[in-house]
């Protein structure tokens, strides 16, 4: 039987190894993600309304670690809420207003977020696969996670930060995941993607104008018809992604300094 102490244990470990998906898979083995803990919730809609009421003005909701998987709790102005360590697996936070919340080291697996508002928010070594952030407004964020197979299409991104955390590497690489997610047509100016990593993502139609693709891993990425006016390619890896149609190219920068560029799809 799966206890709090191991899901706590599992979870730390789950931040601490995000950007290292073979590492953590290798540890959350141990935990059992249908578990009640896992899918169930220790609140209710009520519950969270009435936490919200009687915060103080100015005082953020806290409802760290609490267990709200599978809550309805789309539309409610959260703005500021600490999230930390929180389970919101299956939760509904559909056009819920979360500006500047904290949802470092929470789990968000195939939680619904379309058309949230999350700007300035911060998710630090965040379980957010399969999550549906669609049309979502997450400008100015911090995300380093998994966000792996999460629909981000048409979400505001611009100036968010999904680039690795260099200073805390004990145990390992924290930076955006974003492998296999649906980017088409978000808004990625000024973005921070250094490091970040986006195999086999959609960025078909993304604005990346002015964003830094540093050391990017982007092996079978689909950038057809996206904007890279002042984008920096340099060290990113484009092996077999498609650079097709790219509209600002010529205003790319260090392109021709991206790794596996002749093993790029190319017109």
């Amino acid at each position: 039987m799966t206890t709090a102490r191991t899901v706590g244990f599992a979870i730390l470990l789950a931040g601490c190894f995000a950007g290292v998906p073979a590492a953590a898979q290798d540890m959350l083995r141990y935990l059992d993600l249908n578990s009640p803990r896992m899918t169930t919730a220790e609140m209710s809609r009520a519950d969270v309304e009435a936490r919200i009421t009687a915060a103080r003005p100015g005082e953020p909701v806290d409802l760290a670690g609490r267990q709200l998987n599978g809550l309805d709790l789309s539309g409610l102005d959260l703005t500021g809420a600490n999230f930390r360590a929180a389970l919101l697996n299956g939760a509904n936070l559909s056009h819920a207003r979360l500006d500047g919340a904290v949802f470092d080291q929470a789990w968000m697996l195939k939680a619904d977020l379309s058309g949230a508002s999350l700007k300035k928010a911060r998710l630090f070594g965040t379980q957010a696969q399969d999550g549906r952030f669609a049309d979502a407004d997450l400008s100015g964020a911090r995300i380093a996670g998994d966000f792996s197979r999460a629909d981000l299409a048409r979400a505001d991104l611009s100036g968010a930060d999904f680039s690795a955390d260099m200073r805390n590497q004990s145990m390992g690489l924290m930076r955006g995941v974003l492998n296999s997610a649906n980017l088409e047509g978000a808004d990625l100016k000024g973005a921070n993607l250094s490091r970040a990593q986006l195999r086999h993502a959609n960025l078909r139609t993304t604005d990346l104008a002015g964003a830094s693709l540093v050391g990017m891993e982007a092996a079978g990425t689909d950038f057809t018809g996206a904007n890279v006016a002042g984008a920096d390619f340099r060290n990113a890896d484009v092996d077999s992604a498609r650079l097709i149609d790219l509209a600002g190219l010529a205003e790319a920068k260090n392109l021709d300094a991206a790794r596996n560029l002749g093993l790029a799809i190319r017109k």
